[in-house]
This record gives C-alpha cells, sequence and structure tokens, in this order.
C-alpha cells in the first residue's frame, strides 16, 4: 500500500464528513464520552468501531496481540484506570476472535524470543482448562475453544483489580466477553456470569471494595 494513498484517503474522508455534517471536527474536538471500554486483539483484520457500527467518541479503545489483560502491563492497566475512574465507562469488553495468530502460536512448542513472556500468559490459560481442550481433537476447533477461554479468563483478570471492583460494587460496571467470528462477520456473546466470577474469586482477590 502506497502511503501517498492514505493521505488522499484522509483528504477523501473529511470531504465527506464535512458534506455530511458542517461542524463535524468542531463536535469531535469537544471531547469524548464513551460509554464502552473495548480490549481487543492488535491483528488488523479486526478494527472494533467497523464490527461494532459505532462512531469515534463513543468508544474507548485499547488493543494489543491476544487482546490480554495482564497486571503488569502499565499500558493496559493505564487504559484501563482512566476508561473507569475519569471516563466512567459503564461496560468493559474483552473481544477475542477466532483464528487469532497470537493464540496459535501460544499453542506452539517454540521459542519465539521476546514473544514468549506475553504468549505465557495465554499458554497459563491453556494449562488452566487443559483438560477440556485436550479431549477436543479436531485441532481448528481447540484452537478456537482456546480463544473463548482466553477472552474468560482476561474477564477474570479485569475482576481482579481495584478499579473493577469498586466501580461494579459503587456504580454497576458491567464486564462483557466476547469473541469475533472472522469467518461470519459475527459478534458472539459469551455470556459469561461475571456476578458469579466476582463471588469466586473475592476470597483471594478481594482489594477492600466488597
Amino acid at each position: 500500500m502506497e502511503l501517498e494513498k492514505v493521505f488522499r484517503n484522509n483528504e477523501k474522508w473529511i470531504a465527506e464528513k464535512l458534506q455530511k455534517d458542517p461542524d463535524y471536527f468542531i463536535n469531535l474536538s469537544k471531547g469524548q464520552n464513551p460509554d464502552i471500554l473495548y480490549i481487543g486483539c492488535s491483528d488488523s483484520r479486526v478494527t472494533a468501531e467497523d464490527l461494532m457500527g459505532v462512531s469515534p467518541g463513543e468508544v474507548f479503545v485499547h488493543r494489543n496481540i491476544a487482546n490480554m489483560v495482564i497486571s503488569i502491563d502499565l499500558n493496559v492497566m493505564s487504559v484501563l484506570n482512566y476508561a473507569v475512574n475519569y471516563l466512567h465507562v459503564n461496560h468493559v469488553v474483552v473481544c477475542g476472535h477466532y483464528f487469532c495468530g497470537g493464540v496459535k502460536a501460544a499453542m506452539q512448542a517454540e521459542d519465539l524470543g521476546v514473544l514468549n513472556p506475553w504468549l505465557r500468559n495465554i499458554r497459563d490459560v491453556y494449562r488452566l482448562h487443559k483438560n477440556e481442550l485436550n479431549a477436543i481433537e479436531d485441532e481448528t476447533a481447540k484452537y478456537n475453544r482456546l480463544v473463548e477461554l482466553n477472552v474468560q479468563e482476561q474477564c477474570v483478570n479485569l475482576v481482579k483489580t481495584a478499579e473493577v471492583q469498586k466501580a461494579y460494587n459503587e456504580r454497576g460496571l458491567q464486564i462483557h466477553g466476547w469473541v469475533f467470528d472472522i469467518h461470519s462477520g459475527k459478534l458472539i456473546d459469551l455470556k459469561l456470569d461475571i456476578d458469579r466470577i466476582m463471588k469466586n474469586i473475592m476470597e483471594i482477590y478481594n482489594l477492600g471494595h466488597d
């Protein structure tokens, strides 16, 4: 792709927006008021705003390899803190996708250098659910089930944080686990029981916001 084309596309995009609404950029510059924090994968095929059909300003987005929520990753933790405590989002979504390259890489017995510590977190998800996963004979089905379980465990990691516990108890913040099916374009709600997850982990992870 020629980089010059990007700037031509930008000029075309500006013209289209101004034709529909002459005040589009004036209003855009006034600030943001998103209701959702979306934590998704960096995969170039999965664009958050497009798959949800939302406009700029409606969703606060963080993306990384395999949509991970890792407690020592200052990037995702800073995004979470800002979204929950300052933007006051009402929903936090972890959205994975089938045929995720990061999840697939974690399933391989291979030294991937600097990616090793990151992918180890996905391998830990496999370890937690190895009995279920090892019982799945079809490799594609196993791979896609790990995608779902990884989303589930990242939602659990959200629930372990002080920001989420406080907002959950004080104003009913909701956590959601979704998967995007690249083959069909559909968003799938895993319908995780966050109330049960919260109750089950509080004996160990309660940070004083019960």
